[in-house]
């Protein structure tokens, strides 16, 4: 890694989802939308404010998507600390999240996270033994725009519960389906057992 960023911390502009997915309309390897995002773009509209986009991949893919995001400098984030990464480095094992600076722009455009399922099988990074086949776990929008199932976005969000958490649970509940609320359950007994969200499902 090189010197520590000068950039602060809540630098963002997040780009729009569909600009993230036309800049890597190019790469032929699995990414999804994460995070509140993820909702949303199930929802079928913005809902809240978001101040970040995370988009999610393979950690062995990193080099393709480091290579479809030119003019960005990217950087290992990790227990508060976020470090530029050398153009031949590739992130440690432990850090599980690369932001990315637009140089020009002076800001963050996008958080990529890092994650050590395969690409046919999606891999709860908290629990292994919590995975989906991908072609279940990953959904589409109508123009094709790739984002993480809802229910699996709300087990992530069940670790923090903060307010946008809570915001987002009670906003998904009432169109979650009986497939959906089956697996958040299972996977909050696994998880996060005698979490309060299970009572709602």
């Amino acid at each position: 890694m090189t010197a520590a960023t000068t950039l602060p911390h809540d630098a963002w502009a997040a780009w729009h989802p569909r600009e993230l997915a036309r800049r890597l309309a190019g790469v032929a390897r699995p990414w999804c939308v994460a995070g509140g995002w993820a909702l949303d773009l199930w929802h079928g509209e913005e809902t809240r404010p978001h101040e970040d986009l995370e988009f999610t991949i393979l950690r062995a893919d990193f080099i393709h998507f480091r290579a479809a995001l030119p003019g960005l400098r990217l950087h290992a984030a990790g227990d508060g600390h976020v470090e530029p990464l050398g153009p031949d480095d590739v992130p440690p094992s432990g850090i599980a999240q690369v932001w990315c600076e637009d140089v020009a722009a002076g800001c963050w455009r996008v958080d990529m996270m890092l994650e050590d399922g395969r690409p046919e099988t999606w891999v709860y990074k908290r629990d292994p033994s919590i995975r989906r086949p991908r072609a279940e776990a990953v959904r589409r929008t109508a123009d094709g725009i790739a984002y993480l199932a809802p229910e699996i976005i709300l087990l992530f969000k069940a670790k923090y519960r903060r307010g946008k958490d809570e915001a987002d649970f009670a906003r998904a509940l009432p169109r979650l389906d009986a497939a959906e609320r089956r697996w958040l359950k299972a996977g909050l007994a696994l998880a996060h057992p005698d979490h309060a969200w299970s009572k709602a499902l």
